[in-house]
């Protein structure tokens, strides 16, 4: 458990000891730190943007997403809360969501050069293409003597296969800040950003023919292939770090992430299982045919929907309602299976479909009522 908030102690304090504990390796004490600062201010934006960030960078997406939503829940407008959720979104290969952000980011901030060249990345992460070039070209325009700047155009042009201007920018990046070539195996996130794109580059180096030199090559030298090129001693290993335990309890979330698509799924099935008997004054083939279809599209956005409301991968939410909600768990399925009776109906017609699919849905929407009043 969190320890409980000192009188004197502000959640920005505790987000300063929280960023110098993950400068250290040891993230875990990072989260609590953070957790005692949360306990004053639940909706801290600053205090949920870092621990998103801590989650992260322990490469747990999951509960970086769960906090990066309810940073950008408690401030729609706040930058690092959308950065952190777009990378989260990114790390759990929701890529969609993520180049949306990134394209508000970059609409949003058209002049602050972290903005910039940070929505670039992430466009470049989710959506590459001549979109996140422009806008890493214009992070370049907006602040030219910023390494990180340069950095990044050479990560969105070396994904582009554009590989003689990476190496151009990334040789650029290095004369602006030679620590650039050892980024990649900081801990930390004060800079995290610049780790993330120092790794990035690094993955695509063999292909790119990019090298991570610790100074700048002469104008007239070829760069090498590998680091290991430079002949130099091998860089000392990372230092150890202790991963973070979740700090934010999720489950209520999912919970009623479940109710909501329980609630959306049945009433959809009752309702078209409903317009599709009217159907059959007119014509029972018209009936049948449009029952296949409409089945065929609630089940698409049912599972479409359950996937992407929920904060946390979907076997494991099953996995919990099974183990500990099983009236919840038998709803979830039983709406699932609620549109495949509309496409039973439309491949053997009667009525017998019809109704069947009309009592599962109804009896998932009675389950979630009663669940609610319990």
């Amino acid at each position: 458990m969190p320890a409980p908030l000192e009188p004197d102690t502000t959640p920005e304090e505790h987000r300063q000891r929280a960023l110098l504990l993950a400068d250290l390796g040891r993230y875990d004490e990072a989260a609590d730190e953070i957790a005692a600062g949360l306990t004053a201010e639940p909706h801290e934006v600053n205090l949920l943007a870092t621990l998103a960030r801590i989650h992260l960078i322990a490469d747990q997406p999951t509960e970086a997403l769960a906090a990066a939503d309810r940073a950008a829940t408690a401030d729609p407008q706040a930058l690092p809360a959308l950065v952190v959720r777009a990378m989260a979104l990114v790390d759990s290969r929701r890529y969609a969501d993520a180049a949306r952000i990134a394209a508000e980011i970059l609409r949003d901030w058209p002049d602050d050069p972290y903005a910039q060249r940070t929505g670039a990345a992430l466009l470049s992460e989710s959506r590459n293409g001549q979109e996140a070039l422009n806008a890493a070209w214009n992070g370049v325009r907006v602040a030219p003597t910023e390494a990180e700047a340069h950095l990044v155009l050479a990560v969105v042009a070396a994904r582009l296969r554009l590989f003689d201007l990476a190496q151009r920018a990334y040789g650029e990046a290095l004369e602006l800040d030679a620590t650039i070539g050892d980024a990649g195996r900081a801990t930390g996130i004060v800079r995290f950003e610049r780790r993330r794109w120092a790794r990035a580059i690094e993955d695509l180096a063999d292909e790119a023919s990019l090298s991570s030199p610790q100074t700048p090559p002469p104008p007239s030298s070829e760069v090498p292939d590998s680091p290991a090129a430079l002949d130099e001693p091998a860089p000392p290993p990372p230092p150890s770090v202790s991963l973070p335990r979740p700090v934010l309890d999720i489950s209520e979330e999912s919970t009623e992430a479940v109710r909501e698509t329980v609630g959306y799924g049945a009433g959809g099935v009752i309702i078209a299982a409903v317009v599709a008997a009217a159907m059959t004054l007119v014509s029972a083939g018209i009936s049948r045919v449009w029952a296949g279809l409409i089945g065929v599209l609630v089940f698409g956005a049912v599972v479409f929907w359950f996937r992407g409301r929920l904060p946390e991968p979907a076997g494991v939410v099953l996995r919990r309602l099974r183990a500990g909600d099983r009236r919840l768990a038998v709803a979830v399925y039983l709406t699932f299976a609620a549109p495949l009776f509309l496409l039973a109906y439309a491949v053997v017609g009667g009525p017998v479909p019809l109704v069947a699919g009309m009592l599962v849905a109804a009896v998932a929407e009675m389950v979630v009522l009663l669940h609610r009043r319990a």
